[in-house]
């Protein structure tokens, strides 16, 4: 038997107007360098020991048992104290932040008074300062910073560390000074002095 019900025509597609396309883009660029570094703090967390197998001697206070349980946490949650697979997690998620996050919105155009390099990754001095800022970013954009977070984090961070990285003596100065010319050195640092050598 043939089907004789009127067919009904389905919705229409919503099409979202060309305007708001960058916007949804940039909304949807955030959401994932924030499940990105979402990821990163679940893999801290599950790397860590169990607080269960941290047990306290009979009759130990419970002070002496945190105690024991925060030293053999991480020393510090700055990126120049990780090494190996931990500091490259958190190079992997800063990458996702800068490139994502910051640098659509911040980079600005690249000349001689504001270079920048593609390669920041490799300048360590670059890896430290971004790393801070995204840890000042993440406690200033948290709902518990209050209404003037996202300033302070402009104020007291963001111009800092821009003035920073992008002065013409900067981490940069040997580097991009324009797009149709790359260019990337490290520069170098001063040597340690040697402990021990006779006068």
């Amino acid at each position: 038997m043939a089907d004789t019900s009127p067919t009904s025509p389905g919705p229409e597609p919503y099409r979202v107007p060309d305007a708001d396309l960058d916007d949804l883009a940039s909304t949807l660029a955030k959401t994932m360098a924030e499940v990105r570094q979402h990821g990163v703090i679940l893999d801290r967390l599950g790397s860590e020991p169990e607080s269960a197998a941290i047990q306290p001697p009979d009759g130990a206070p419970e002070a002496e048992a945190a105690d024991g349980k925060k030293a053999d946490g991480p020393a510090s949650v700055f990126i120049l104290a990780l090494d190996g697979e931990a500091y490259a997690v958190e190079l992997a998620a800063l990458s996702d932040w800068v490139n994502y996050l910051f640098l659509p919105v911040y980079g600005r155009e690249v000349s001689t008074s504001r270079p920048w390099c593609a390669h920041w990754h490799e300048h360590p001095e670059a890896v430290a300062r971004l790393h801070a800022l995204w840890l000042a970013w993440q406690q200033f954009t948290d709902t518990e910073a209050g209404l003037s977070g996202p300033s302070t984090w402009h104020r007291d961070h963001l111009d800092q560390t821009l003035a920073h990285l992008r002065a013409p003596d900067g981490p940069f100065a040997a580097c991009t000074t324009s797009a149709t010319r790359p260019n990337h050195r490290v520069l170098a640092t001063p040597a340690p002095e040697q402990a021990g050598v006779a006068a």
